[in-house]
């Protein structure tokens, strides 16, 4: 797909606007968490304002890449645009910890677009030789909204609201997705191409086993929990029963066998998981507990 220079940098700079949104909204929450505790209640349910919206967000990303090749990148953009300013927009307004919750979630998967169509578009847009110029830049963007998400989030909170850490998302992204509306073009699949199916069961199955996991881990110790985790575990093992057997899969199972594939899926949760984990509480241990 050919552009001109003025088009990819345009291109691109709307992507990036997109995609540090997305990642930042992982973080920038963290510093206004206690302050949307204080005044909404719910500190019982923490830990799902982070959940709830990194769950959304990554369970959705496989689907986005085969809707975008269905689709068309343009369109199913600001399909995932519309969605995540609407959460953010939701979230900003809402009244009562179960809301904000629900709002999060829609964001997540808003966002659960906006990330992997940023690595699409650019695979599309640039060389094989610049791809891996360029996927670095976009990679470091993770790094910098780490840093920049919790500080703005304690800046809005104490120069404005909380909710303007939801509202602040709104501008820059009708900006961005405006700019790739006008600007991108798709075209059809290529001669003789195979037309990409969607493995739906896969993705439901997939979705309501991490949550079932996470409410029964919540509820651990109680006949509750228990029955949520069996629960879990038979989704997850239905996942994997499916996963055989359809055509597209969404969790290619044969990945796995790879050691290297394996240790990295390793890696990326235990390190995610100590990242986001002290993200989210440590702002709340040292204002509630340090004052």
């Amino acid at each position: 797909m050919e552009f001109s220079r003025k088009r990819t940098i345009v291109i691109t700079i709307g992507i990036m606007s997109g995609l540090f949104m997305a990642s930042m909204e992982s973080t920038v929450v963290a510093t206004a968490m206690p302050t949307i505790i204080a005044q909404l209640g719910g500190l019982e349910i923490y830990s799902w304002a982070f959940s709830a919206y990194m769950l959304a967000s990554t369970t959705t990303v496989p689907i986005y890449g085969k809707l975008a090749d269905l689709y068309g990148r343009r369109t199913i953009y600001a399909v995932a645009m519309i969605m995540f300013l609407a959460g953010s927009m939701l979230s900003g307004q809402a009244r009562s910890m179960e809301q904000l919750i629900i709002f999060r979630t829609l964001q997540g998967f808003g966002a659960g677009g906006l990330m992997p169509l940023a690595f699409t578009m650019i695979g599309d847009m640039f060389s094989f030789e610049q791809r891996a110029k360029m996927q670095g830049v976009f990679s470091s963007i993770w790094g910098v909204s780490s840093v920049v998400g919790p500080l703005l989030g304690g800046f809005l909170v104490d120069q404005i609201s909380w909710r303007w850490v939801f509202y602040v998302n709104v501008l820059p992204g009708l900006v961005a997705g405006v700019v790739i509306w006008l600007a991108w073009r798709d075209t059809g699949l290529v001669a003789g191409e195979k037309r990409v199916r969607i493995d739906y069961v896969g993705a439901a199955l997939l979705f309501a086993g991490v949550v079932l996991l996470l409410l029964g881990l919540f509820a651990l110790g109680t006949a509750q929990g228990w029955a949520m985790l069996a629960v879990a575990m038979l989704m997850l093992a239905a996942l994997i029963w499916v996963e055989q057997r359809v055509e597209d899969p969404i969790l290619p199972l044969p990945l796995f066998r790879n050691r290297l594939f394996t240790t990295a899926c390793l890696h990326g949760l235990l390190s995610g998981g100590a990242m986001f984990g002290s993200i989210s509480f440590i702002p709340l241990f040292v204002q509630v507990e340090r004052g």
